[in-house]
């Protein structure tokens, strides 16, 4: 399983912001970012596809979070405006060519993943 790059977690107080960029996927493939908190499930936060004109975004980053790419850099962008405590998760990065796999949480290739701490 190949594996993508992911970049830009931190520490943030609340109402701050993030970027968080993935790399290393297919000039063709859809991209997710995924999050996962302690002691919950696996949760879907937003996809773009391979042209960068359709996206999806979860209801927790709706109206606060964006999913960008920059294809002549093979990098796709999440900015995270914002943040509240209950953001706080792993985020990870997911690559598929298949975008109904993809935004159903089935991918082929998938980041390590990044921390988001938002707390005071």
């Amino acid at each position: 399983q190949e594996q993508l790059v992911e970049s830009g977690g931190g520490s943030v107080q609340p109402g701050g912001s993030l970027i968080l960029s993935c790399s290393a996927f297919g000039r063709d493939s859809s991209v997710a970012w995924f999050r996962q908190a302690p002691g919950k499930e696996r949760e879907f936060v937003a996809a773009i596809d391979w042209s960068g004109v359709g996206t999806k975004y979860g209801d927790a980053a709706q109206g606060r979070f964006m999913i960008s790419r920059a294809n002549a850099k093979n990098t796709v962008y999440l900015r995270m405006e914002s943040l509240e405590p209950e953001d706080t998760a792993v985020y990870y990065c997911a690559a598929d060519f298949n975008w109904g796999r993809l935004v159903g949480g089935v991918a082929d290739f998938w980041g390590q993943g990044t921390q988001v701490t938002v707390s005071s």
